[in-house]
């Protein structure tokens, strides 16, 4: 965790050299005490990496981990602050620069003396630590620490349970013990898998202890493999498992259970010595990660995946535990306790260690623990141990990956986070580590299918291909973040409980009406997140990075904004705000820019001037497709097309007339990095006018044209990157197909009165697509698909079209096809394909799962 910290600072120094070796007058002795502080860093940062693997026991050692976080924001200070003296003298042009290397210039001679000054200090700090070998973690002591045993205890004490203290188990276990006693020679894992504390353990226990499953087998046992098992097992001892088991289970048939396998190293130890058991045996193998889950053993896999429990087995479970008779003796209680169970959200292990708190307490102190609950998350012993076994996957993270999740929990209870907005504010934060061969937005998309994978994020949203859109966090899980959120000042959340004076923390969010005054560590922030109505911003908050008041009730950008020239995101969408101040301008750090769903009209004159903008989302949809304007824009500025390092624009123009041609395609060109492209003409009878475009943005995957076309652009063919088409309001006389079909990698395909003919015709090509969607063709009352087109296929939503009157021709072609839409069409077209067998077109339909007509 704190390693992340380090690492930040690290890959940003080079950076910050280079800028001050641009500018002789600036190196006043910073350059080298930036460089010799960089050295100290990098040492600690070593030992910190070992400490994130290993886990820090003693005081001694998180007592060392504290202090060289606290340096580490020092330096992070220190350089911003530096940063910022350095932005001041380039933001105000030629004038500006010469007045500070003028007149200015004693000021500034002493602001380098001050930040040199500030980083010999900080040098003197480092070298006072006391030695970094006394505080080094020692992995065999961490192997055996107490913060491992109590988890190896929990995990076997499972063994033990009785049948009566389990609840929702029956119809789990029938699930399990089909392929163990199916009888079938070949052998076969089980894999298990579900996020911590979610049941896995318990049910594969109860399995374990049934004799009717152990009399299939002349030989069981059961492993419990803690991550230091995993991470120590030495060759040695590897050897001594391996013979150990080769001769024990040699010609028996076994059944194995290994519990809780973190990576797949030791899948690979064990696959050797288990090839010589007889067939018929089986291996049980639990986790908490997909890709060890579904990670090949030998013979057949079955992957069993385990659901929270559904609030009525919740409860029942939570009555189990905190009252002798096994239901609530009180309507008082009945209350309290419903909302308790209802915060552990299903989670089994949340639910039993907090039905064993609540056992035999009277109601004065339910209402205690109901109104400190994540206080007692952290500091009541019985759900420490909670606690405890959730942290394991946390401690098992990457450092870039803990920034990451803690992160999530800034979000309120319950949230569904939305996958871009989340990736946009990693960046901002530069929580992405720089990955050779790969984008930032890959790497970012790497973490989060991670985090999915370890059960640490929920997805709640997927779009039409099952790619995630949203995630939360379970609320166990963002209780624990926030737990180490707190204690390592790496951010809190305002909720109007809290004492905020004495705050050290780089981030806050809030989630409170409740005015937040002024506090110590204000100028320390680095991300503003407003949940709620915002009355005033802290003041002296002018290092801030991220400032986010997406959906907060505010109708007014605070001033003070545009001084935060660290700023590299901000979000105002569906706010109140009516304009953008003129002196946005400034920001000349900002990457991220949200504006949409807002009440602004038009973006402010010197918009260019935000060189590193790479994000800008200005558009407010309109729900009704089959209008010609589906989206509102905002009006921009022609130096727009100044922002070079631009990937996502929605919509790059807006307004746009058949005169604006070159410009338009000028500025296009030279946004050689853009990725996402929405342009939008005044109203349906314009032209829209693109054929100057020689070249179109190489790395182009989503693509939207509002309004009439004239002929289908010859650049069309080139755009070997495109993953979205969508063509509205086109109205072609010529066949758009015919251009498109050979694209490789588009997969979306959305035809909104495009197409003017009487007949479509899908010849050829189109190898990844796997959505299509043909909607309001005025003439069109034949579409034709060949054979071998369109092969990955999964959904077709055909939608007004009155003239078509027979299902698409060749639609038995599509043998993928999972999903057909027939919406405001022919009643012709309904009868044929709606009255069953025998009936005209449902012999061609009948391989489609879901047909949905409206």
């Amino acid at each position: 965790m704190h390693t992340a910290v380090l690492d930040l600072l690290i890959r940003s120094i080079p950076l910050i050299l280079s800028i001050l070796k641009t500018e002789a007058s600036l190196l006043w002795k910073v350059s080298y005490a930036i460089e010799d502080v960089k050295e100290k860093l990098t040492i600690m940062q070593s030992v910190l990496i070992d400490a994130d693997k290993m886990g820090a026991g003693s005081e001694g050692e998180k007592a060392w981990l504290a202090t060289v976080t606290d340096i580490a924001y020092d330096v992070e200070d220190v350089i911003d602050k530096f940063m910022y003296q350095i932005s001041r003298e380039r933001i105000g042009g030629r004038s500006t620069r010469f007045l500070c290397h003028t007149i200015y210039f004693p000021k500034n001679l002493w602001e380098r003396h001050k930040t040199a000054s500030e980083l010999q200090i900080i040098k003197n700090k480092i070298q006072a630590i006391p030695d970094i070998k006394r505080y080094a973690i020692d992995p065999n002591m961490a192997s055996s620490s107490s913060n491992h045993r109590p988890n190896l205890h929990h995990a076997e004490s499972h063994l033990f349970l009785k049948e009566d203290e389990l609840v929702g188990i029956q119809e789990k276990r029938q699930l399990l013990m089909g392929p163990l006693t199916d009888g079938e020679p070949e052998r076969t894992v089980i894999s298990v898998v579900g996020m911590e504390g979610s049941g896995k353990t318990t049910l594969v226990a109860n399995i374990y202890n049934n004799g009717d499953v152990r009399r299939h087998f002349d030989c069981y046992a059961w492993i419990t493999v803690s991550q230091s098992i995993q991470r120590t097992l030495s060759s040695i001892e590897y050897r001594a498992l391996s013979e150990g088991l080769v001769n024990y289970l040699e010609k028996k048939k076994y059944l194995l259970v290994i519990d809780d396998v973190w990576d797949t190293d030791l899948i690979d130890y064990l696959k050797a010595p288990l090839q010589d058991g007889c067939a018929g045996s089986r291996i049980i193998v639990t986790n908490r990660n997909e890709d060890v889950a579904s990670y090949h053993f030998w013979g057949k896999i079955h992957i069993h995946r385990i659901e929270l429990l559904e609030k009525e087995e919740a409860w029942i479970l939570f009555c189990k535990k905190a009252f002798s008779s096994g239901c609530c003796p009180s309507e008082h209680k009945l209350l309290l306790a419903q909302k308790l169970v209802e915060k552990c959200e299903g989670l089994p292990l949340a639910i039993v260690a907090l039905g064993s708190l609540m056992y035999s307490k009277n109601i004065s102190q339910w209402n205690m623990i109901h109104n400190s609950y994540n206080w007692n998350l952290s500091n009541n012993p019985k759900l420490q141990g909670v606690n405890n076994i959730l942290s394991l996957s946390f401690k098992d993270l990457s450092h870039h990956l803990k920034h990451c999740f803690l992160y999530c929990s800034f979000f309120p209870e319950d949230y569904m986070i939305r996958r871009k907005r989340l990736m946009k504010l990693w960046f901002a934060e530069g929580f992405i580590e720089q990955v050779e061969g790969s984008t930032p937005e890959e790497v970012a998309e790497r973490y989060l299918e991670e985090l999915v994978f370890r059960n640490m994020l929920q997805v709640v949203r997927r779009n039409e291909f099952g790619r995630p859109k949203a995630f939360k966090i379970h609320d166990v899980m963002r209780d624990l973040a926030l737990l180490i959120s707190k204690r390592e000042n790496f951010g809190v959340v305002h909720n109007g409980g809290e004492e905020m004076a004495e705050c050290k923390a780089r981030r806050i969010s809030i989630h409170t009406n409740k005015e937040l005054r002024s506090f110590s560590g204000a100028s320390k922030l680095r991300s503003f997140l407003v949940f709620n109505k915002l009355k005033t911003l802290p003041s002296r908050i002018k290092m801030l990075r991220v400032l986010d008041f997406g959906g907060a009730e505010i109708d007014e950008l605070p001033n003070k904004v545009v001084n935060l020239f660290n700023l590299r995101y901000l979000n105002l969408k569906r706010t109140s705000v009516k304009e953008l101040p003129k002196s946005i301008s400034r920001l000349l750090n900002l990457q991220s820019l949200d504006i949409s769903d807002t009440r602004i009209k038009a973006l402010p004159r010197k918009i260019g001037k935000l060189k590193n903008l790479q994000y800008l989302i200005m558009h407010s949809h309109n729900r009704n497709s089959n209008d010609f304007r589906i989206v509102n824009g905002v009006q921009v500025p022609s130096k727009i097309c100044r922002l070079t390092n631009l990937q996502s624009v929605s919509p790059w123009y807006f307004n746009v007339k058949a005169a604006d041609e070159m410009d338009l395609c000028d500025s296009i060109q030279g946004m050689t990095l853009l990725r996402r492209l929405l342009i939008m003409v005044t109203n349906e009878e314009e032209t829209l006018r693109m054929d100057a475009l020689s070249s179109p943005p190489r790395n182009l995957q989503s693509l939207v044209l509002v309004g009439k076309l004239e002929k289908v652009p010859q650049w069309f063919s080139s755009l070997q990157n495109l993953t979205f088409l969508y063509l509205h309001w086109s109205r072609l006389e010529e066949d758009v197909l015919p251009q498109i079909a050979a694209l490789p990698n588009l997969v979306r395909l959305s035809l909104n009165n495009a197409y003017s003919g009487k007949q479509m015709v899908f010849h050829i090509g189109f190898p990844k697509l796997t959505s299509l969607t043909i909607r309001n063709f005025p003439e069109l009352n034949e579409i034709i698909i060949r054979e071998s087109v369109m092969p990955k296929v999964q959904s077709l939503y055909i939608a007004d079209y009155m003239e078509l009157e027979t299902a698409p021709k060749g639609i038995e072609y599509l043998k993928n096809l999972q999903k057909l839409i027939l919406e405001s069409v022919s009643m012709e077209l309904k009868n044929r394909i709606n009255l069953g067998e025998g009936n005209v077109d449902f012999a061609k339909v009948q391989h489609i799962p879901k047909i949905y007509m409206r």
